[in-house]
C-alpha cells in the first residue's frame, strides 16, 4: 500500500516510441545492461505495434514501434518527435480513485479507467495528459501473475548481449521541458491533480552560464517517491538547451530520466565499457572540488576519470552524470544519480559545469 494520500505508490514503467523497437531494445540491453522480459506484437495479437519490455531491479522500460506506419499514431509520434518518451507510468492502489480525483481537480483525461484481461489475471489502467502529447499512465497490477500485462507474453526473441553488469536500481525523477510561461501552469496542474507539492524553485540566475539560462521547479509527491522537475527557458544571449529541445522535438515533453544506483563508480565504469556516451567536464572542475576538502566515501580520482559530478548538500552529497542524447535528435538523455546520506537535491552546485558541457555539444551541432 502507498503512503501517498491518493495511493500513488511509485514510478512503474517508461514507454518509448521509436522507429525500430527491435534495434532500440538491443541497444538498451547492451548499453544499460537490461534484460528482455516481455514482448507483444503480431504473435500475441497486437497488429498495430511491437513492444519489448526490458528490466533490471526496479527499472522497467517499454520500447514500442509501429509495423504498419501508414495508419499508426505511433509512427506519427516518431515522425514528429523522433525517438522519445511517450508515457511514464505510476503504480497506484486504485486507478479509478486516482483518475477521478485528478480529473475533478483539473487534469485532462485521455483514456478512462479500463481493464486488460488474460488467463493470468486483470490489470487496470488509465491515461492522463501531460505536456503537449505525452501521457501519465496509472496502473494497478495486484493479483496479476503474467510477465507484464495483457497481451504481453514471454519474449519470442532472445536478446543475448555481451555487456558488463550495471547496478541501475530504479527511476529517481522524470524531467519535463516546457515553453516560456508554461512552467507555472504545469506546476499547478500536477500539484492540484495529484496532491503533489513544489519542493524547489530555481529562479533567474540560479541555472545559467554567460550565454544561456533556464528556470525550474521541482514538483513531487509528499512522500518524496515521485519527483517531476519542470524546466522552462529563460532569456540568454544564445539558445538554451530547453529551447533546443523544444525546437528539435517539435514540442514539449520528457527531456530526461534519472536512474538511481547504489554505486555510481561501478555503474558508470560498466556503462562506459558497454558503449554509453556521457557529457564531459574539464579537469579544472575536479581541481576546484579538491580545494573544498570535501568528505566523501568515493575516491576523487575515480570521479575525475569517469567524469562524475559531486555536489555537497547539507549533511549529504549527490553524485551524478549525464549521457549524451541517446537518439539522432539532441533531445532525450539519461542521468545516473547516487544520493548519499539523505541528499534530496538535484545537483545545484553542478549546474554551471553541466550547462557549459551541454553548450559545447550544442556548438558542435551548429545549434548555438
Amino acid at each position: 500500500m502507498s503512503t501517498h494520500t491518493l495511493g500513488i505508490r511509485k514510478f512503474d514503467y517508461v514507454e518509448f516510441y521509436v522507429g525500430s523497437a527491435k534495434m532500440v531494445a538491443y541497444w538498451f540491453a547492451k548499453a544499460l545492461g537490461l534484460k528482455l522480459t516481455a514482448y507483444c506484437g503480431p504473435e500475441t495479437g497486437c497488429k498495430d505495434r511491437v513492444s519489448y519490455v526490458l528490466t533490471l531491479n526496479n527499472l522497467k522500460f517499454v520500447i514500442t514501434s509501429a509495423p504498419c506506419p501508414q495508419t499508426s499514431s505511433i509512427w506519427n509520434s516518431v515522425w514528429q518527435h523522433g525517438d522519445g518518451v511517450k508515457r511514464f507510468s505510476l503504480e497506484v492502489d486504485s486507478v479509478e480513485h486516482v483518475f477521478n480525483y485528478a480529473i475533478k481537480h483539473g487534469a485532462v483525461p485521455l483514456k478512462k479507467p479500463y481493464e486488460l484481461k488474460d488467463r493470468d489475471g486483470i490489470v487496470q489502467e488509465a491515461q492522463i495528459k501531460i505536456y503537449d502529447d505525452a501521457e501519465m499512465n496509472l496502473v494497478h497490477y495486484d493479483g496479476y501473475h503474467g510477465t507484464f500485462k495483457p497481451p504481453y507474453q514471454s519474449p519470442f526473441l532472445n536478446i543475448e548481449v555481451n555487456c558488463q553488469e550495471s547496478l541501475l536500481l530504479e527511476i529517481d525523477h522524470v524531467v519535463g521541458n516546457v515553453r516560456e510561461n508554461e512552467m507555472n501552469y504545469w506546476e499547478n496542474y500536477l500539484n492540484h491533480a495529484f496532491d503533489f507539492e513544489t519542493s524547489l524553485y530555481f529562479g533567474p540566475g540560479d541555472i545559467s552560464t554567460q550565454y544561456s539560462a533556464l528556470v525550474s521547479k521541482v514538483v513531487r509527491s509528499k512522500d518524496k517517491k515521485i519527483r517531476l522537475p519542470i524546466n522552462e527557458p529563460y532569456f540568454g544571449l544564445k539558445m538554451s538547451q530547453i529551447e533546443e529541445y523544444i525546437r528539435e522535438y517539435s514540442g514539449t515533453g520528457i527531456q530526461h530520466i534519472a536512474i538511481s544506483t547504489p554505486d555510481i563508480v561501478k555503474t558508470i565504469r560498466a556503462l562506459r565499457n558497454n558503449g554509453m556516451e556521457f557529457l564531459s567536464v574539464p579537469d579544472t572542475y575536479y581541481e576546484t572540488l579538491r580545494t573544498k576538502n570535501i568528505q566523501i566515501e568515493e575516491n576523487l580520482d575515480d570521479l575525475q576519470k569517469l567524469k562524475i559530478l559531486c555536489d555537497i548538500e547539507g549533511k549529504g552529497y549527490l553524485l551524478q552524470i549525464f549521457t549524451k542524447p541517446i537518439g539522432d535528435r539532441p533531445t532525450f538523455f539519461f542521468e545516473i544519480i547516487q544520493r548519499q546520506q539523505g541528499a534530496e537535491g538535484f545537483g545545484h552546485g553542478n549546474f554551471q559545469a553541466l550547462f557549459e558541457s551541454i553548450e559545447r555539444d550544442q556548438k558542435l551541432r551548429g545549434n548555438w
